[in-house]
């Protein structure tokens, strides 16, 4: 057994930890990820819904149109009434012409209009199941990612209760050199490959190999401060 044993131990927990903690941070941005998966199903039925709605008033539009004219038709009429001359009488039949010639323009558009609305409704329809059916996958989907969250959370404060355990077994001195070096160095420990540092790869000096195998104390690399063992 070598004399970095337990930091091999404290760092295989550590490493447990690093990488549950950054699922824990990462669930919530995949939360958000999913979430945009629905940007554009949204968006695109927001779009059929603008065209349906568009479309509705272009055949409000045009019955409007056709009220206003054959209201203008019907005061025309009522004013013949009062006419003495037949040369008022054609004019006004003139006039009568000229506005149902208006009122058919109107009843055509009114029937283009009224024509694209079943597949306007039809799209908006469409775009609704979408985005209702990737609804339904990315809840589900976020309802899995919440239960993986409460299992990392649960695992996270056990390995962090084990760390505890783990850190009163080490002597004080092999703590402080690894705690140190846990703030700029991952991983701390790291084993000796033939004479060089499993961490920076710089050859050691001899002595400091030699150090190493004699496993009776830390020994670090000379570059890069790592603790070395011999496997």
């Amino acid at each position: 057994m070598t004399i970095v044993q337990p930091l091999l131990a404290l760092q295989e927990n550590d490493a447990n930890i690093r990488a549950l903690q950054q699922e824990a941070r990462d669930i919530p941005i995949r939360k958000t990820q999913e979430k945009e998966r629905l940007r554009g199903a949204k968006e695109m039925l927001a779009t059929a819904q603008a065209a349906l709605k568009a479309g509705q008033a272009r055949v409000s539009a045009a019955e409007q149109d056709v009220a206003e004219q054959r209201e203008k038709i019907t005061k025309l009429r009522q004013q013949q009434l009062t006419l003495k001359t037949n040369k008022e009488f054609a004019a006004i039949n003139l006039e009568i012409a000229t506005i149902e010639g208006r009122i058919e323009d109107c009843e055509a558009r009114q029937i283009v209009a009224m024509d694209a609305l079943p597949p306007a409704r039809d799209r908006v329809a469409e775009c609704e199941k979408r985005l209702q059916d990737e609804t339904t996958v990315v809840d589900g989907y976020i309802v899995e990612l919440n239960a993986r969250l409460a299992i990392v959370e649960a695992e996270l404060k056990k390995a962090e209760l084990a760390r505890q355990e783990i850190v009163k077994t080490l002597p004080p001195g092999f703590i402080t050199q690894y705690s140190r070096l846990l703030i700029r160095r991952w991983p701390p420990v790291v084993a000796l490959e033939g004479n060089a540092c499993g961490g920076c790869h710089l050859t050691q000096p001899p002595s400091i190999s030699h150090s190493v195998r004699r496993n009776t104390n830390l020994v670090n690399c000379q570059s890069c401060g790592r603790i070395l063992y011999a496997p």
